[in-house]
């Protein structure tokens, strides 16, 4: 999977867990060589188990209907104290808060870097905006040298003309 897609599975998850509401939403991007087997944690917390289960429910199913992603692993459903959807380049674990305070995620992955759901968002949309305004450049670049040497050929169809006619 590129990047790109990567960032498209990470913010339909987040947009997944803000709809239903979920509170302290975190990504951390966990360094290469930390020993780290995924790339992104998607944290987030819910007030009840029964809002756990949705906000777990919610990512799986946009993720499925979306990408056609299913999660590798899945566990936690049965306490919905922290539920873990493991889609390989990604984990989502939605917390109980009495659970993300006990495992305390953030501390125990501290090399990581912390983003917030609108830092991560607007990382996705710079970096595809300086792909699209230097594939841009390299079009009126193109069409550029092409008007240059079209017009070569017309003063040297021109002269060619001229001598012709001499």
């Amino acid at each position: 999977m590129n990047n790109k897609e990567l960032k498209s599975l990470v913010s339909e998850a987040i947009t997944a867990c803000q709809e239903k509401k979920a509170e302290d939403i975190t990504i951390l991007e966990l360094e290469q060589g930390s020993g780290a087997f995924t790339d992104y944690f998607l944290l987030c917390t819910g007030t009840n188990p029964r809002q756990v289960e949705a906000i777990a429910e919610e990512v799986e199913v946009r993720l499925k209907r979306t990408f056609g992603e299913y999660a590798a692993h899945t566990e936690g459903y049965r306490q919905a104290e922290w539920i873990l959807l493991d889609y390989v380049d990604f984990v989502v674990h939605v917390f109980s808060d009495k659970a993300r305070q006990f495992y305390d995620l953030e501390r125990l992955w501290k090399s990581a870097r912390r983003i917030t759901p609108e830092e991560f968002a607007a990382s996705s949309r710079k970096k595809t905006a300086v792909k699209t305004s230097a594939v841009k450049k390299a079009v009126v670049k193109k069409k550029a040298g092409k008007k240059a040497a079209t017009t070569k050929k017309v003063v040297l169809a021109k002269k060619t003309v001229r001598k012709k006619k001499a």
